[in-house]
């Protein structure tokens, strides 16, 4: 199965149908019926005259059920079952599919349901109008007398399902004002339902970019420096000749690497290792992981560069410091990360004559991915079509400000004679070896308490590498030279701590970095969570109630301290526990959701840790999709906790050190226990749960560890002596 969203398909498909309805946006930002023009056809809902019902995706599906939140929200409208609607990918149209946070088409920050919700439900109420009114004139019945049900209009005796009725509305003007449905009518919004991408995938007939095997195709893999920012000086490729199926070598454009071509994946890596490569190391970056993290430690000695809480500064929080009666202080360390989806990079392009490409890829940014083809092989945008994919996995990884393998693909077909599609594959030591990684970044965090342990001050100064300097992204996320990705989690903390101090440094960014799996917050997070629980300890207070007495009743912490309410009381925090086992607590909001969780873990005999049980709760406004919620916060928890178990991106001379999942292993099914996960009820918009679920599960399970054995705050905890089952 392909999933197809071109224009010309649309009209392949409206020709086999004869007539269909679209609703969609026209070129003024309108909802528009478009249904029958050739120009523009941008839907978000397409139904055809076989009854067909078709939702236009228009965030890409990596795993966190966009498919299923975008088809359930038109499904509501239009009263179906969440079975009887098809879906597709849109089309790289950013005019009409933009992310309404990010002002281009681009799926990330959690962002899909919260800013597509109203305009998804207002494109299926739309059609659900026009067809009702249809209805009304083939039956000269009042439209305000009939109603849909089960994927037909019916009324005054007349029964007709959506096909029937699709002619007549294609030609209806749209209504000035359409009514969305009343949530106590809701009838799959807020209900479990089968994930819409599940059958494809576990029966094989999903198709990922890695999946395409075109006629006649190339692949090419690239040849790439062992340092970043070497080049290509000269290479030998009479050893790779020798190898079947090998076709040519050249270097790219940039200089960046040499591409490889052969007839199949195989062959282009036996030719690749055959290769023999003389690199300018001159310009090469050479510093070391060891030094990064003594120069972002001295760094936290000294006066921070930007000064980010706006009501006391440092000299304030140093004074406060020196008049405490206690004063705790901790520094953290947390290293560079690698994304490593299951599904490493790939992307492919295909001439199609007459100047058109058409590029085959799981494409998490189509705006970003569609220029970028285009500049490198100097056509004009309209000659470059994106068919968007299934993608097994992204964390961020599959855009990044500088569309880094869609620019590699475009330069290898550009160094063909293009008459061939040319299918761009990186292996896994590719991904490991040249990702662009989670920055490594540093804390130090003092606390002075007075005689009866309350919170007089917190000083916190961070030090991490920049996300967003130097990127497209920076004038809409640096401020005042603070890049927000450094500070989210601490600078708007919902817990009310007085005379709270935040400072930020910039680190050198020797290597590339980007947005990882729910951005700053992974840092942030753990060592904020981290420190409350050290404060607890200190004064000997519950770390829940801890927690709950920084917050105050607005609503905002009102919400936040319902979800800490509810973990704690589905986890029978404070029960009780087996000799050998603890628990551990943390809380923390973010992409504008509330999550908390409770870990509990035990000692084996052999010393070492095992996971035996995650209990979390969330509060994401109104639940689209409940499975699809707990699906992502537990997937979200062991993604952040398998990261700060054992994994870590290191440099020697410039060199990364890990290659492959041997030395950056993954979570597996071994390390982990049960899960239980519980979904706040509520009536405000929905928010996001791609990302959430991540930030709090990592010192929520270093606190149950410390317990137990030590308190890690150099992370990986695997560097720092603890073993795990």
């Amino acid at each position: 199965m392909k999933l197809k969203a071109t224009r010309r398909n649309f009209l392949k498909g409206s020709a086999a149908t004869f007539a269909v309805l679209a609703i969609g946006l026209d070129t003024n930002n309108v909802f528009a019926n478009i249904s029958g023009r050739s120009e523009n056809i941008t839907p978000f809902v397409k139904i055809n005259s076989d009854g067909k019902v078709i939702a236009v995706i228009k965030h890409f599906e990596m795993g966190q059920g966009t498919t299923t939140g975008l088809s359930t929200l038109i499904a509501e409208e239009l009263d179906l079952k969440l079975e009887d609607i098809q879906y597709e990918f849109a089309p790289s149209n950013t005019a009409v599919y933009k992310n309404l946070n990010f002002g281009a088409q681009l799926t990330g920050g959690s962002t899909s349901i919260r800013n597509s919700y109203e305009q998804y439900r207002k494109a299926g109420a739309t059609a659900r109008t026009l067809l009702i009114e249809a209805a009304g004139k083939q039956w000269n019945v009042d439209p305000k007398k009939l109603k849909i049900k089960n994927g037909k209009v019916i009324g005054k005796g007349n029964s007709a399902h959506f096909g029937q009725l699709v002619k007549v509305a294609s030609k209806l003007p749209i209504p000035a004002k359409v009514e969305l449905k009343k949530s106590s009518k809701f009838k799959i919004i807020g209900k479990n339902s089968t994930r819409k991408d599940s059958s494809v995938k576990v029966n094989g007939q999903a198709k990922y970019s890695m999946d395409v095997q075109l006629d006649n195709q190339i692949v090419a893999v690239i040849k790439r420096p062992n340092q970043f920012k070497a080049t290509v000086k000269s290479f030998d490729d009479s050893d790779a000749k020798k190898i079947t199926n090998f076709i040519n070598a050249a270097v790219l454009p940039n200089k960046k690497g040499v591409a490889v071509f052969a007839n199949d994946t195989w062959s282009a890596l036996k030719a690749r290792k055959a290769l023999k490569v003389e690199w300018d190391n001159s310009t090469a970056e050479t510093v070391s992981s060891s030094d990064l993290k003594k120069e972002m430690l001295d760094l936290l000695k000294r006066k921070p560069t930007y000064q980010v809480s706006k009501n006391v500064n440092q000299d304030q929080s140093n004074y406060l410091l020196k008049q405490a009666h206690k004063v705790i202080d901790q520094t953290f360390y947390f290293p560079m990360l690698a994304h490593a989806p299951m599904e490493p990079l790939n992307c492919t392009i295909e001439p199609m004559g007459n100047g058109k490409l058409k590029v085959y890829d799981g494409c998490q940014g189509p705006s970003m991915a569609h220029g970028a083809v285009a500049r490198t092989l100097k056509t004009p945008m309209e000659n470059v079509e994106i068919e968007t994919m299934f993608a097994g996995g992204s964390f961020g990884r599959r855009v990044s400000p500088e569309t880094d393998y869609h620019i590699e693909a475009a330069m290898a077909f550009g160094l063909t004679d293009q008459t061939r599609p040319v299918k761009l594959v990186w292996s896994r030591e590719d991904d490991i070896k040249g990702d662009y990684y989670r920055p490594a970044a540093a804390h130090r965090i003092r606390v002075g308490l007075d005689k009866k342990n309350n919170i007089v001050t917190w000083d916190h100064h961070i030090v991490s590498q920049p996300i967003f300097k130097g990127t497209g992204f920076e004038k809409m996320l640096v401020q005042n030279g603070i890049d927000k990705a450094s500070v989210e989690g601490i600078k708007d903390t919902l817990y009310q701590i007085p005379n709270m101090h935040v400072g930020l440094t910039d680190a050198k960014r020797p290597t590339r970095t980007l947005w990882w799996r729910a951005v700053g917050h992974t840092h942030t997070a753990y060592a904020m969570e981290s420190m409350l629980d050290l404060v607890a300890a200190e004064t000997n207070r519950d770390p829940v109630k801890l927690r709950l007495s920084l917050l105050n009743n607005d609503k905002d912490q009102k919400r936040f301290a319902e979800v800490i309410k509810l973990a704690a009381k589905k986890a029978k925090w404070g029960k009780k526990l087996k000799a050998g086992y603890s628990q551990g607590f943390a809380a923390h909001k973010s992409f504008q959701s509330y999550v908390a969780h409770v870990v509990e873990v035990s000692r084996k005999k052999d010393g070492s840790i095992q996971l035996e049980k995650v209990v979390s709760s969330v509060d994401c406004g109104l639940a689209i999709n409940p499975d699809v919620i707990k699906d992502q916060i537990e997937g979200g928890a062991v993604y952040g906790i398998g990261h700060v178990m054992r994994n870590e991106i290191s440099l020697k001379q410039g060199v990364v050190e890990q290659s492959n999942f041997p030395n950056y292993p993954p979570l597996r099914m071994s390390d982990v226990g049960t899960f239980e996960t519980y979904i706040v009820k509520s009536k405000e918009k929905p928010t996001g749960v791609g990302e959430p679920g991540v930030p709090a599960s990592a010192p929520a399970f270093s606190n149950a560890v410390a317990k137990l054995d030590k308190r890690v705050v150099d992370l990986p905890m695997s560097n720092q002596g603890i073993k795990f089952a």
